[in-house]
């Protein structure tokens, strides 16, 4: 909805990054038809976060088979386990946190409108996502922000605009 899937295609095409969706993993993890797939299909109708140690195995078994160095990991942490866990497993930490400011209702009207086939974009999901967002993801955010890892962009205006202002940031790095 904050047009995460449009930047980072961008962000690769013209930085090289692999680009690593928490939720793509998960939802082609949940289509397995094992038993913690069908979990993570449970949870994720639900719009709650799924176990921390399922997604950082699934990010770090993508990232040893795409072969590349950079990554830019979409959806992750969501929630202090989740960053825990990401440091304590891998070993290390982000350079930095894209983060795309998207309010509320513009998010809704996107999601409704994108069309995917995806469970978990109706009104009732969405709304419980976005409260998830602001009880488990925000704090996350905090957290960067308090050692000035948060590059922060507005997301209302058009991809391009959108674009420009996020390309600065990688070419600063």
């Amino acid at each position: 909805g904050a047009g995460k899937g449009t930047q980072c295609a961008n962000i690769v095409r013209d930085f090289g990054f692999e680009h690593l969706s928490a939720g793509d993993l998960l939802r082609a993890h949940m289509k397995s038809g094992s038993p913690d797939g069908n979990m993570v299909a449970e949870m994720i109708k639900q719009g709650t976060i799924v176990p921390s140690e399922v997604t950082v195995n699934l990010l770090l078994g993508a990232m040893k088979e795409s072969g590349k160095q950079k990554f830019l990991i979409d959806g992750f942490p969501r929630n202090k386990e989740n960053r825990d866990a990401w440091e304590a497993t891998a070993g290390y930490d982000c350079d930095f946190v894209l983060f795309f400011d998207c309010p509320e209702d513009v998010m809704t009207q996107r999601l409704l409108g994108r069309n995917e086939g995806r469970t978990d974009d109706n009104i009732e999901t969405i709304k419980k996502r976005f409260k998830t967002f602001e009880e488990s993801s925000m704090p996350v955010v905090e957290y960067y922000k308090g050692i000035d890892k948060v590059r922060w962009v507005s997301s209302v205006e058009s991809p391009e605009d959108v674009y420009a202002k996020t390309k600065a940031f990688f070419d600063a790095m």
